[in-house]
């Protein structure tokens, strides 16, 4: 199984890297950006393992399952970017379900490991601040996205990232909260081995996460007001 998901996750990488090229071949800089942006996401467990091994000399392995699911989830996205988004109506669908289900395991696979969240977490309360906290990182994105617009806008170029409207924006958030709810329903728990081996860092990165998301959507949510605001008074 192993050597099966390395494959998968070296096919997926490959195709990452087959969009990127065929946007700096159309000049499609949102492509290109994403592509980028996924490349280094997809190689972000195994340089984790790294930086552990040579921060604290702890023998970490994340496992091939975390690396193909992140390299699958960019792959699906940079599809969309390349038009599938715009001419398969279910496409954005599909790529909302399964990044959110990547995220909503690795929460839940923290929330299961005795850690700096404590021993005593509940299943049901892992199920519920899972949800709770998968819906309010897309919440956080939505509005990354419309940041993304704006200043596109300003700068007179192509936003990096396409906003797509408030239609759009509900059915990302109910397919960010399907993608959830099926990890929590199944009890998905790929992810704990990876979590176990680092059980305060994982525990700390999700406390820290959660502040961040909050503070990181207030600050965002205000910043569009005030420039939406703005806007209005000049018109």
């Amino acid at each position: 199984m192993t050597n099966v998901l390395q494959t998968v996750f070296f096919v997926f990488v490959a195709g990452i890297v087959g969009t990127v090229l065929i946007g700096v071949q159309s000049r499609n800089l949102q492509a290109v950006v994403n592509g980028i942006a996924s490349i280094v996401a997809a190689a972000l467990p195994a340089l984790g393992e790294l930086a552990l091994s040579l921060g604290g000399g702890a023998d970490v392995t994340f496992g091939p399952e975390l690396s193909a699911w992140i390299a699958g989830a960019g792959f699906l996205h940079m599809l969309g970017m390349l038009g599938w988004y715009e001419t398969v109506s279910w496409w954005d669908h599909l790529t909302h379900t399964v990044s959110a289900a990547l995220l909503a395991a690795l929460v839940y696979a923290s929330l299961q490991t005795p850690s700096a969240l404590g021993s005593q977490v509940t299943d049901a309360y892992a199920a519920i601040f899972t949800v709770l906290f998968t819906l309010g990182a897309g919440v956080f994105w939505e509005l990354v996205e419309l940041a993304a617009r704006e200043i596109g806008e300003y700068i007179d170029r192509p936003p990096v990232l396409e906003y797509y409207g408030l239609r759009d924006t509900v059915l990302d958030m109910v397919f960010n909260g399907i993608g959830a709810i099926v990890v929590v329903t199944f009890d998905v728990r790929i992810f704990v081995s990876v979590t176990e081996q680092i059980p305060q860092i994982s525990g700390t990165v999700v406390i820290g996460s959660t502040i961040l998301l909050f503070v990181g959507t207030l600050v965002l949510g205000l910043a569009l007001e005030t420039v939406r605001n703005t806007e209005a008074e000049t018109e």
